[in-house]
């Protein structure tokens, strides 16, 4: 049996869903691992009530800004709005640009950096270590 026809006869209702607006969201910060350039954060699923299975966010990388290379300890995807940089994953660096994505994998040392003249604008998600935490 799937786990959502399991989840429908059980009579468990699901969650009411969020809506969330990004604006409510949006703080000016240096980007994590290395606080290298500054960054406009959206950190939208913080919005959302726990639990919840996964990151969500939206971040802008300023000019010169970047992701510092940090290990990670579970899958992620960097999405390109806008803008052009760099992604580097276990020493092996590829350009990206908007409607590009990279899926980085569980336990490589990972990073992005912005590069030309406008913002580097991302979607970035990755599941909870712990669902609902």
């Amino acid at each position: 049996m799937s786990a959502l026809l399991a989840l429908l006869l059980s009579g468990v209702a699901a969650p009411a869903m969020v809506v969330i607006d990004e604006a409510a969201t949006t703080r000016e910060e240096a980007p994590p691992h290395g606080a290298i350039g500054m960054s406009t954060a959206y950190r939208i699923s913080d919005s959302v009530p726990a639990p919840r299975s996964f990151e969500f966010r939206k971040r802008a990388l300023h000019v010169g800004a970047a992701i510092g290379v940090h290990p990670i300890d579970h899958d992620e995807i960097y999405y390109v709005l806008s803008g052009t940089g760099v992604v580097h994953s276990d020493g092996e660096e590829k350009e990206l640009k908007a409607g590009t994505a990279a899926w980085l994998y569980t336990g490589a040392k990972v990073g992005i950096r912005q590069t030309g003249s406008e913002p580097l604008v991302l979607i970035i998600a990755y599941p909870n270590k712990a669902p609902g935490k």
